[in-house]
Protein backbone atom coordinates (compact mmCIF):
# COMPACT_ATOMS: atom_id res chain seq x y z
CA UNK A 1 0.00 0.00 0.00
CA UNK A 2 2.72 2.59 0.82
CA UNK A 3 4.33 1.87 -2.57
CA UNK A 4 1.01 2.46 -4.33
CA UNK A 5 0.52 5.74 -2.48
CA UNK A 6 4.03 6.78 -3.43
CA UNK A 7 3.38 5.86 -7.06
CA UNK A 8 0.13 7.84 -7.07
CA UNK A 9 1.87 10.87 -5.58
CA UNK A 10 4.63 10.67 -8.17
CA UNK A 11 2.10 10.32 -10.99
CA UNK A 12 0.16 13.32 -9.73
CA UNK A 13 3.34 15.35 -9.41
CA UNK A 14 4.35 14.41 -12.95
CA UNK A 15 0.89 15.34 -14.26
CA UNK A 16 1.01 18.70 -12.50
CA UNK A 17 4.49 19.56 -13.75
CA UNK A 18 3.57 18.55 -17.29
CA UNK A 19 0.44 20.67 -17.19
CA UNK A 20 2.46 23.55 -15.75
CA UNK A 21 5.06 23.58 -18.51
CA UNK A 22 2.38 23.36 -21.20
CA UNK A 23 0.50 26.27 -19.65
CA UNK A 24 3.72 28.30 -19.46
CA UNK A 25 4.47 27.58 -23.11
CA UNK A 26 1.05 28.86 -24.14
CA UNK A 27 1.35 31.91 -21.87
CA UNK A 28 4.65 32.85 -23.50
CA UNK A 29 3.22 32.59 -27.00
CA UNK A 30 4.43 29.18 -28.16
CA UNK A 31 2.09 27.40 -30.54
CA UNK A 32 3.18 23.85 -29.71
CA UNK A 33 4.74 22.17 -26.68
CA UNK A 34 5.39 18.44 -26.45
CA UNK A 35 7.72 16.19 -24.51
CA UNK A 36 10.08 13.33 -25.29
CA UNK A 37 12.87 11.33 -23.68
CA UNK A 38 16.58 11.99 -24.26
CA UNK A 39 16.96 8.47 -25.68
CA UNK A 40 14.11 8.85 -28.20
CA UNK A 41 16.23 9.36 -31.34
CA UNK A 42 18.54 6.31 -31.50
CA UNK A 43 18.55 6.37 -35.31
CA UNK A 44 19.93 9.92 -35.43
CA UNK A 45 23.52 8.87 -34.75
CA UNK A 46 23.76 6.64 -37.81
CA UNK A 47 22.04 9.13 -40.10
CA UNK A 48 24.31 11.94 -38.98
CA UNK A 49 27.39 9.79 -39.47
CA UNK A 50 26.31 8.90 -43.02
CA UNK A 51 25.65 12.57 -43.78
CA UNK A 52 29.09 13.66 -42.58
CA UNK A 53 30.99 10.70 -44.03
CA UNK A 54 29.52 11.56 -47.44
CA UNK A 55 30.82 15.12 -47.06
CA UNK A 56 27.31 16.53 -47.40
CA UNK A 57 27.90 18.98 -44.57
CA UNK A 58 30.22 20.98 -46.83
CA UNK A 59 32.38 23.44 -44.91
CA UNK A 60 30.29 23.20 -41.72
CA UNK A 61 33.12 21.56 -39.81
CA UNK A 62 31.40 22.26 -36.52
CA UNK A 63 28.94 19.50 -37.38
CA UNK A 64 31.72 16.95 -37.60
CA UNK A 65 33.46 18.33 -34.54
CA UNK A 66 30.32 17.96 -32.40
CA UNK A 67 29.05 14.78 -34.01
CA UNK A 68 29.02 12.59 -30.90
CA UNK A 69 27.30 15.15 -28.66
CA UNK A 70 24.91 16.16 -31.43
CA UNK A 71 23.65 12.65 -32.07
CA UNK A 72 22.89 11.72 -28.45
CA UNK A 73 21.24 14.20 -26.05
CA UNK A 74 22.49 12.18 -23.09
CA UNK A 75 26.06 12.79 -24.19
CA UNK A 76 25.29 16.48 -24.06
CA UNK A 77 23.77 16.18 -20.58
CA UNK A 78 23.69 12.76 -18.96
CA UNK A 79 21.35 13.80 -16.11
CA UNK A 80 18.49 14.85 -18.38
CA UNK A 81 15.31 12.79 -18.02
CA UNK A 82 12.86 14.76 -20.16
CA UNK A 83 13.13 17.09 -23.13
CA UNK A 84 10.40 19.66 -23.71
CA UNK A 85 10.27 20.82 -27.33
CA UNK A 86 8.60 24.13 -28.16
CA UNK A 87 7.33 25.30 -31.54
CA UNK A 88 6.65 28.90 -32.57
CA UNK A 89 4.85 29.60 -35.82
CA UNK A 90 6.53 32.04 -38.22
CA UNK A 91 4.30 31.46 -41.24
CA UNK A 92 4.29 34.20 -43.90
CA UNK A 93 1.11 35.99 -44.96
CA UNK A 94 1.88 35.40 -48.65
CA UNK A 95 3.68 32.87 -50.83
CA UNK A 96 7.38 33.77 -50.43
CA UNK A 97 8.05 32.50 -53.96
CA UNK A 98 6.17 35.41 -55.55
CA UNK A 99 9.27 37.62 -55.36
CA UNK A 100 11.22 35.13 -57.49
CA UNK A 101 9.35 36.53 -60.51
CA UNK A 102 10.71 40.04 -59.84
CA UNK A 103 14.36 40.09 -60.96
CA UNK A 104 15.00 43.63 -59.71
CA UNK A 105 13.99 42.55 -56.19
CA UNK A 106 15.79 40.30 -53.74
CA UNK A 107 14.37 37.19 -52.08
CA UNK A 108 15.13 36.79 -48.37
CA UNK A 109 14.12 33.65 -46.52
CA UNK A 110 10.97 34.14 -44.45
CA UNK A 111 12.71 33.36 -41.17
CA UNK A 112 15.16 36.24 -41.63
CA UNK A 113 12.74 39.04 -42.49
CA UNK A 114 12.60 40.46 -38.99
CA UNK A 115 14.25 39.92 -35.61
CA UNK A 116 16.69 37.08 -35.03
CA UNK A 117 14.50 34.23 -33.84
CA UNK A 118 17.25 32.97 -31.53
CA UNK A 119 16.87 36.12 -29.45
CA UNK A 120 13.06 36.03 -29.51
CA UNK A 121 12.77 32.40 -28.47
CA UNK A 122 15.69 32.01 -26.08
CA UNK A 123 14.55 34.86 -23.83
CA UNK A 124 11.15 33.25 -23.44
CA UNK A 125 12.58 29.79 -22.85
CA UNK A 126 14.82 31.13 -20.11
CA UNK A 127 11.81 32.63 -18.36
CA UNK A 128 9.84 29.40 -18.65
CA UNK A 129 12.85 27.40 -17.46
CA UNK A 130 13.32 29.62 -14.43
CA UNK A 131 9.70 29.30 -13.43
CA UNK A 132 9.67 25.56 -14.10
CA UNK A 133 12.85 24.95 -12.10
CA UNK A 134 11.41 26.80 -9.13
CA UNK A 135 8.20 24.77 -9.30
CA UNK A 136 9.83 21.40 -9.96
CA UNK A 137 13.01 21.73 -7.90
CA UNK A 138 14.80 20.35 -10.95
CA UNK A 139 17.73 21.43 -13.09
CA UNK A 140 17.07 22.81 -16.57
CA UNK A 141 18.98 23.84 -19.69
CA UNK A 142 17.52 25.59 -22.73
CA UNK A 143 18.72 25.42 -26.34
CA UNK A 144 17.73 27.29 -29.50
CA UNK A 145 19.85 26.08 -32.40
CA UNK A 146 22.98 27.33 -30.64
CA UNK A 147 24.24 24.04 -29.20
CA UNK A 148 24.77 20.56 -30.67
CA UNK A 149 21.13 19.53 -30.34
CA UNK A 150 19.28 17.76 -33.17
CA UNK A 151 16.03 19.61 -32.58
CA UNK A 152 14.18 18.38 -35.67
CA UNK A 153 14.45 14.67 -34.77
CA UNK A 154 13.59 15.51 -31.16
CA UNK A 155 10.57 17.52 -32.28
CA UNK A 156 9.42 14.59 -34.41
CA UNK A 157 9.91 12.18 -31.50
CA UNK A 158 7.88 14.52 -29.28
CA UNK A 159 5.08 14.67 -31.83
CA UNK A 160 5.26 18.29 -33.02
CA UNK A 161 5.41 16.96 -36.56
CA UNK A 162 7.52 14.70 -38.73
CA UNK A 163 10.65 15.21 -40.79
CA UNK A 164 9.48 15.48 -44.35
CA UNK A 165 11.25 14.37 -47.48
CA UNK A 166 13.08 17.73 -47.47
CA UNK A 167 14.40 16.78 -43.97
CA UNK A 168 12.64 19.75 -42.34
CA UNK A 169 9.88 19.41 -39.78
CA UNK A 170 6.31 19.41 -41.07
CA UNK A 171 3.39 20.04 -38.75
CA UNK A 172 -0.21 19.14 -39.53
CA UNK A 173 -1.30 22.41 -37.91
CA UNK A 174 1.50 24.78 -38.99
CA UNK A 175 2.94 23.26 -42.12
CA UNK A 176 6.65 23.95 -42.58
CA UNK A 177 6.80 27.20 -40.63
CA UNK A 178 7.93 26.40 -37.09
CA UNK A 179 10.85 27.68 -35.07
CA UNK A 180 12.04 25.12 -32.54
CA UNK A 181 13.55 25.38 -29.09
CA UNK A 182 14.07 22.85 -26.32
CA UNK A 183 14.34 22.62 -22.57
CA UNK A 184 16.25 19.71 -21.06
CA UNK A 185 15.35 18.90 -17.47
CA UNK A 186 16.14 16.41 -14.74
CA UNK A 187 12.42 16.25 -13.94
CA UNK A 188 10.26 13.32 -14.97
CA UNK A 189 7.41 14.47 -17.21
CA UNK A 190 4.68 12.75 -19.18
CA UNK A 191 5.92 11.70 -22.60
CA UNK A 192 4.04 12.39 -25.84
CA UNK A 193 3.69 10.03 -28.77
CA UNK A 194 5.68 10.76 -31.95
CA UNK A 195 3.88 11.96 -35.06
CA UNK A 196 3.51 9.65 -38.05
CA UNK A 197 4.96 10.55 -41.45
CA UNK A 198 2.20 12.05 -43.62
CA UNK A 199 4.21 12.80 -46.77
CA UNK A 200 2.78 9.84 -48.63
CA UNK A 201 3.73 9.77 -52.31
CA UNK A 202 4.17 13.54 -52.53
CA UNK A 203 7.51 14.74 -53.95
CA UNK A 204 6.74 18.43 -54.31
CA UNK A 205 9.63 19.55 -52.09
CA UNK A 206 12.11 17.33 -53.92
CA UNK A 207 11.06 18.38 -57.40
CA UNK A 208 10.94 22.12 -56.74
CA UNK A 209 14.56 22.43 -55.54
CA UNK A 210 16.43 24.64 -58.04
CA UNK A 211 19.79 22.96 -57.43
CA UNK A 212 18.69 19.33 -56.93
CA UNK A 213 19.95 19.32 -53.34
CA UNK A 214 18.05 16.13 -52.41
CA UNK A 215 19.90 12.96 -53.52
CA UNK A 216 16.91 10.93 -52.32
CA UNK A 217 13.81 11.46 -50.19
CA UNK A 218 14.75 12.34 -46.59
CA UNK A 219 18.34 13.13 -47.61
CA UNK A 220 19.97 16.50 -48.29
CA UNK A 221 23.34 17.49 -49.68
CA UNK A 222 24.04 20.87 -48.09
CA UNK A 223 26.72 21.59 -50.68
CA UNK A 224 23.97 22.02 -53.29
CA UNK A 225 21.48 23.81 -51.03
CA UNK A 226 20.93 27.53 -51.69
CA UNK A 227 20.43 28.17 -47.98
CA UNK A 228 23.86 26.70 -47.25
CA UNK A 229 25.51 28.43 -50.21
CA UNK A 230 24.19 31.90 -49.38
CA UNK A 231 24.50 31.71 -45.58
CA UNK A 232 27.06 29.17 -44.39
CA UNK A 233 29.46 28.99 -47.33
CA UNK A 234 32.21 31.58 -47.00
CA UNK A 235 34.13 31.20 -50.24
CA UNK A 236 33.17 31.78 -53.87
CA UNK A 237 29.98 30.02 -54.88
CA UNK A 238 30.42 27.34 -57.52
CA UNK A 239 29.61 28.81 -60.96
CA UNK A 240 27.30 25.84 -61.58
CA UNK A 241 24.90 27.11 -58.94
CA UNK A 242 25.00 30.86 -59.53
CA UNK A 243 22.39 31.02 -62.33
CA UNK A 244 20.16 28.64 -60.36
CA UNK A 245 20.21 30.90 -57.31
CA UNK A 246 18.23 33.55 -59.19
CA UNK A 247 17.48 36.47 -56.87
CA UNK A 248 17.72 34.48 -53.63
CA UNK A 249 20.23 36.46 -51.58
CA UNK A 250 19.75 34.88 -48.15
CA UNK A 251 18.37 31.38 -47.85
CA UNK A 252 15.71 29.63 -49.88
CA UNK A 253 12.13 28.72 -48.99
CA UNK A 254 11.10 26.77 -52.09
CA UNK A 255 10.96 23.31 -50.50
CA UNK A 256 9.11 24.69 -47.49
CA UNK A 257 6.66 26.88 -49.38
CA UNK A 258 5.57 24.18 -51.82
CA UNK A 259 4.50 21.73 -49.08
CA UNK A 260 0.74 20.96 -49.30
CA UNK A 261 0.48 20.93 -45.52
CA UNK A 262 0.96 24.69 -45.52
CA UNK A 263 -2.71 25.06 -46.48
CA UNK A 264 -3.46 24.49 -42.79
CA UNK A 265 -0.87 27.03 -41.58
CA UNK A 266 -1.74 30.49 -40.28
CA UNK A 267 0.53 33.51 -40.58
CA UNK A 268 2.72 34.39 -37.62
CA UNK A 269 0.98 36.24 -34.81
CA UNK A 270 4.18 37.28 -33.04
CA UNK A 271 4.95 40.85 -34.16
CA UNK A 272 8.72 40.35 -33.88
CA UNK A 273 8.49 37.51 -36.40
CA UNK A 274 6.25 39.26 -38.91
CA UNK A 275 8.18 40.46 -41.93
CA UNK A 276 9.50 44.00 -42.03
CA UNK A 277 8.04 45.73 -45.07
CA UNK A 278 11.52 46.70 -46.27
CA UNK A 279 12.69 43.06 -46.16
CA UNK A 280 9.80 41.47 -48.06
CA UNK A 281 11.01 42.55 -51.50
CA UNK A 282 14.07 44.78 -51.06
CA UNK A 283 15.53 46.43 -54.14
CA UNK A 284 18.72 44.86 -55.44
CA UNK A 285 19.87 48.33 -56.45
CA UNK A 286 19.53 49.59 -52.89
CA UNK A 287 21.28 46.59 -51.36
CA UNK A 288 24.26 47.05 -53.69
CA UNK A 289 24.87 50.48 -52.13
CA UNK A 290 25.48 49.12 -48.62
CA UNK A 291 28.91 49.64 -47.16
CA UNK A 292 29.81 47.93 -43.90
CA UNK A 293 28.31 50.61 -41.64
CA UNK A 294 25.09 50.84 -43.65
CA UNK A 295 24.81 47.04 -43.77
CA UNK A 296 25.14 46.77 -39.99
CA UNK A 297 22.60 49.52 -39.43
CA UNK A 298 20.03 48.22 -41.91
CA UNK A 299 20.22 44.66 -40.59
CA UNK A 300 20.53 45.50 -36.90
CA UNK A 301 18.86 42.74 -34.88
CA UNK A 302 18.54 40.55 -37.99
CA UNK A 303 20.16 37.12 -38.44
CA UNK A 304 21.44 38.40 -41.79
CA UNK A 305 23.93 40.59 -39.96
CA UNK A 306 25.86 37.50 -38.86
CA UNK A 307 27.17 36.66 -42.34
CA UNK A 308 28.79 40.07 -42.70
CA UNK A 309 28.59 42.68 -45.42
CA UNK A 310 31.07 41.12 -47.86
CA UNK A 311 29.39 37.72 -48.06
CA UNK A 312 26.01 39.42 -48.28
CA UNK A 313 27.06 41.69 -51.17
CA UNK A 314 28.54 38.61 -52.87
CA UNK A 315 25.03 37.15 -52.84
CA UNK A 316 23.40 40.36 -54.05
CA UNK A 317 25.84 40.56 -56.96
CA UNK A 318 24.82 37.07 -58.03
CA UNK A 319 21.20 38.25 -58.03
CA UNK A 320 22.20 41.32 -60.04
CA UNK A 321 24.05 39.15 -62.56
CA UNK A 322 21.01 36.93 -62.92
CA UNK A 323 18.60 39.84 -63.36
CA UNK A 324 19.51 40.75 -66.92
CA UNK A 325 18.99 44.37 -65.86
CA UNK A 326 21.61 46.73 -67.28
CA UNK A 327 20.63 49.33 -64.70
CA UNK A 328 22.93 47.47 -62.31
CA UNK A 329 26.04 47.81 -64.50
CA UNK A 330 27.34 51.01 -62.92
CA UNK A 331 26.92 49.65 -59.40
CA UNK A 332 28.63 46.38 -60.30
CA UNK A 333 31.45 48.30 -61.99
CA UNK A 334 31.96 50.29 -58.78
CA UNK A 335 31.99 47.12 -56.68
CA UNK A 336 34.61 45.62 -58.98
CA UNK A 337 36.96 47.99 -57.15
CA UNK A 338 35.72 47.06 -53.66
CA UNK A 339 38.22 46.36 -50.89
CA UNK A 340 36.86 42.81 -50.48
CA UNK A 341 38.18 40.20 -52.93
CA UNK A 342 34.94 38.25 -52.56
CA UNK A 343 32.98 41.29 -53.69
CA UNK A 344 35.39 42.21 -56.51
CA UNK A 345 35.31 38.69 -57.86
CA UNK A 346 31.53 38.41 -57.91
CA UNK A 347 31.20 41.89 -59.45
CA UNK A 348 33.33 40.67 -62.35
CA UNK A 349 31.05 37.68 -62.84
CA UNK A 350 27.92 39.86 -62.69
CA UNK A 351 29.35 42.32 -65.24
CA UNK A 352 30.21 39.46 -67.60
CA UNK A 353 26.51 38.62 -67.67
CA UNK A 354 25.12 42.16 -67.83
CA UNK A 355 27.48 43.80 -70.34
CA UNK A 356 27.57 43.21 -74.06
CA UNK A 357 30.66 41.17 -75.06
CA UNK A 358 32.52 44.13 -76.59
CA UNK A 359 31.66 46.33 -73.60
CA UNK A 360 32.93 43.70 -71.17
CA UNK A 361 36.11 43.21 -73.21
CA UNK A 362 36.79 46.95 -72.97
CA UNK A 363 36.16 46.87 -69.23
CA UNK A 364 38.51 43.91 -68.82
CA UNK A 365 41.23 45.63 -70.86
CA UNK A 366 41.26 48.52 -68.37
CA UNK A 367 41.28 46.33 -65.27
CA UNK A 368 43.89 47.17 -62.62
CA UNK A 369 46.65 44.77 -61.66
CA UNK A 370 45.21 42.05 -59.43
CA UNK A 371 47.05 39.64 -57.16
CA UNK A 372 44.24 38.03 -55.17
CA UNK A 373 43.69 34.41 -56.17
CA UNK A 374 39.91 34.64 -55.71
CA UNK A 375 39.59 37.55 -58.12
CA UNK A 376 42.03 36.08 -60.62
CA UNK A 377 39.94 32.88 -60.62
CA UNK A 378 36.88 34.93 -61.59
CA UNK A 379 38.73 36.61 -64.46
CA UNK A 380 39.79 33.16 -65.62
CA UNK A 381 36.22 31.90 -65.32
CA UNK A 382 34.93 34.63 -67.65
CA UNK A 383 37.69 33.90 -70.15
CA UNK A 384 39.94 36.90 -69.60
CA UNK A 385 43.01 35.38 -67.92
Amino acid sequence: MPERIADDKERKRRDNLTAFVRAEAAAFGFDLCRITRPDSIPEAKGRLREFIDAGRHGTMEWMADTQERRADPLTLWSDAKSIVVFGLNYGPDEDPRDVLEKPDKAAISVYARNRDYHDVIKGRLKEIATRFAARAGADVKVFVDTAPVMEKPLAAAAGLGWQGKHTNLVSRSHGSWLFLGSMFTTADLNIDEPEHDHCGSCRACLDVCPTAAFPAPYQIDARRCISYLTIEHKGPIDPEFRPLIGNRIYGCDDCLAVCPWNKFAASASEMKLQARDDLKEPSIGFLLTLDDAAFRSFFSGSPIKRIGRDRFIRNVLIAAGNSGDRDFVDQCRRLAGDASPAVRGMAIWALSRLMAPDEFAAFAARRPDETDATVLAEWQLVGVV
